[in-house]
């Protein structure tokens, strides 16, 4: 099969064609979450972007092998287990349930795989030794064993940065550790502390630094040179990196395309945890809903930065609606179900996806589609209209916006009578008695659509 897929490269720092390993297979790797608190919009936008590539790219006929971790033991972790008196699974745990009802709320599929760090311990102590085999890394007594980053001559290839000036600038950042062979070096894995997890290893007890945790899962689960390793690109450096770094060191040829996504951004800064201005991804969907949520995020290209806030979430929202109401027209004007796709408008699509997966471009396709059937309905062609609805399901589920099946509910039957009823008060210009029956629905959460084909109704 060919691929014809077109995607930035940070490590080339330009577009190249999708190569995968394996023809007609794509694999990718995409760090997840730390699960010390609740998710925020951030970590939704990072899910939607590589849910919707993974799904895109499985309507274009590809296996997809889709890995992404879940870190469940980190320095944020063990502060919060302390100051709640709790053990750093049990924090884990209920936040790692929290990231995943989110998720699930988002329509983001499952990984087909999710490894957790703490159970790919044994994996992680192999790399190290290897690297320390390779003289890539040291052992520090006390301290644990660090990544000899000098030692590697492609260090910064994929953040674009120079290790002199990492060097020169490492004094400023933090306060030099004068028994570190430069101050550049990283813990790979860190020596136990008093009231801290730690597990056996043949430089003594202790728990892996985060980046060993993200090379070792990827490499056991997709295997040397898989095809994407992706995130977000507050990940680029040091923590890809890194984990490029580590992989290469030990001989294993690493990712064969990076792709990062832009980040959230509130008032010109990243939205973040650590600066109290993010907006958690429940309480965004709590008030819009999640394919609001998912619609905001794909309207604004994977690479670039975004606003994701009330109005951009509440507009995306509305676009989301003329989906579902075309849906209900569809319903209503029993228009054909078995109709195949519009051909331009799927080539249209997919060039906009294959063009580094422009999702922007993409949807409107889809909005095009759900105009011209909806123009279709009002000028009696049916044919036309079911040509065109079923491009704008299709395309829009590839994307991972699913369409709201109607809901009639027990008393449909009942209220199909009021609006009959309603009609025939307009029709008689009783406008008092429609509007009397127009409100008495809209109390039980019934709204109504009145077009050229006659009233509809949803919940």
């Amino acid at each position: 099969m060919t691929v014809r897929i077109r995607l930035h490269d940070t490590l080339l720092g330009r577009r190249v064609n999708l190569s995968p390993r394996v023809p007609g297979s794509v694999s990718i790797y995409v760090c997840g979450p730390t699960v010390y608190d609740a998710p925020h919009l951030g970590h939704g936008r990072t899910a939607v972007v590589f849910d919707s590539i993974r799904r895109y790219l499985t309507w274009s006929g590809l296996s997809v092998m889709f890995v992404s971790n879940i870190t469940d033991i980190e320095d944020k972790i063990i502060g919060r287990a302390a100051r709640e008196g709790l053990t750093e699974s049990e924090v884990a745990r209920t936040y790692e349930d929290a990231y995943w009802f989110e998720m699930d709320r988002l329509d983001v599929l499952r990984p087909d795989e999710t490894p957790h760090a703490t159970q790919y311990i044994s994996e992680m102590l192999e790399l190290i030794a290897e690297l320390i085999e390779k003289d890539h890394a040291y052992v520090i007594e006390g301290q644990g064993v660090y990544f000899d980053v000098p030692s590697y001559d492609g260090y910064g290839e994929l953040s674009n940065r120079k290790l002199e000036d990492l060097l020169e600038g490492a004094g400023s950042r933090v306060e030099i550790d004068t028994a570190k062979k430069s101050p550049v070096d990283f813990a790979l894995w860190k020596a136990a502390k008093p009231g801290e997890p730690d597990w056996e290893s043949p430089w003594g007890r202790g728990r892996p630094g985060w980046h060993i945790e993200c090379t070792a899962m990827s490499l056991l689960l997709l295997g040397e040179a898989f095809d994407i390793h992706g995130g977000g690109d507050d990940l680029t450096f040091p923590h890809h990196e890194n984990e490029r770094a580590q992989a290469e060191a030990a001989g294993h040829p690493f990712a064969r395309h990076w792709i990062h996504s832009g980040m959230v951004m509130v008032g010109g800064e990243k939205m973040s945890k650590s600066l109290g201005n993010f907006t958690t991804l429940g309480e965004a969907i709590d008030a819009h809903g999640g394919r609001a949520v998912r619609v905001a995020v794909l309207q604004t290209h994977y690479r670039a930065q975004t606003e994701l806030g009330p109005l951009e979430i509440e507009a995306a929202g509305k676009a989301v609606e003329r989906l579902d109401a075309l849906a209900r027209r569809a319903s209503a004007n029993d228009l054909p179900e078995d109709c195949a796709t519009d051909t331009a408008s799927v080539n249209t699509f997919s060039a906009a996806m294959d063009d580094d997966f422009g999702t922007p471009a993409a949807l409107a396709v889809v909005f095009d589609a759900i105009s011209t059937a909806n123009s279709a309905i009002d000028a009696g062609d049916l044919f036309t209209a079911g040509t065109f609805a079923a491009t704008a399901f299709e395309l829009a589920a590839a994307l991972g916006v699913i369409v709201k099946t109607p809901e009639r509910g027990d008393d449909a039957d009942e209220i199909d009578a009021l609006v009959l009823k309603r009609e025939e008060a307009r029709a008689s210009r009783d406008f008092a008695g429609a509007d009397r029956i127009r409100d008495e629905l809209a109390q039980r959460g019934v709204v109504l659509e009145d077009g050229p084909s006659g009233t509809q109704w949803h919940r």
